[in-house]
């Protein structure tokens, strides 16, 4: 099983923190901007969607790092345990998906959908169409755990 791990994201402005689940993005914790004083300065978000329900992610503020990443744990113990491996393969779909979107606009490649023949080719190369498009990303571009 994997454990949580964090990564500080060096383009934020301010201090942040992505936290994974393996290959999943599990959450945040990041510091606030302009915070008044006297309130917490660390909010955190706990969950990965899609692979989950509106209202399960979790949110919350905390006055210090270490209270933020205790609290984020707690609130990951409770939605991990709330998930099954098909909610984890929904989020790596998703990812996949959207990778592999945003490399065929990068490659100057057109989508079947923008095509009055609904074909295409990847990027890769490979000739695609409405009905095989979702297959060969799978099966192609998807990086599996």
């Amino acid at each position: 099983m994997s454990t949580l791990t964090r990564r500080r994201n060096p383009d934020a402005r301010d201090e942040s923190w992505r936290i994974d689940f393996g290959d999943i993005a599990a959450g945040t914790i990041s510091r606030r901007a302009g915070n008044p004083s006297g309130t917490p300065e660390w909010p955190w978000l706990c969950g990965f969607y899609p692979g989950s329900h509106p209202g399960e992610l979790t949110v919350g503020t905390a006055s210090t790092f270490e209270e933020a990443r205790a609290s984020f744990e707690t609130a990951w113990t409770t939605f991990v345990s709330r998930r099954s491996p098909a909610d984890f393969e929904a989020w790596r779909r998703h990812h996949a998906f959207t990778a592999w979107k945003y490399a065929m606009w990068d490659a100057g490649c057109r989508m079947p959908t923008q095509s009055s023949t609904n074909r295409s080719r990847c990027f890769c190369g490979a000739p695609i169409d409405l009905r095989t498009t979702e297959s060969h990303i799978y099966a192609c571009h998807m990086v599996t755990p």
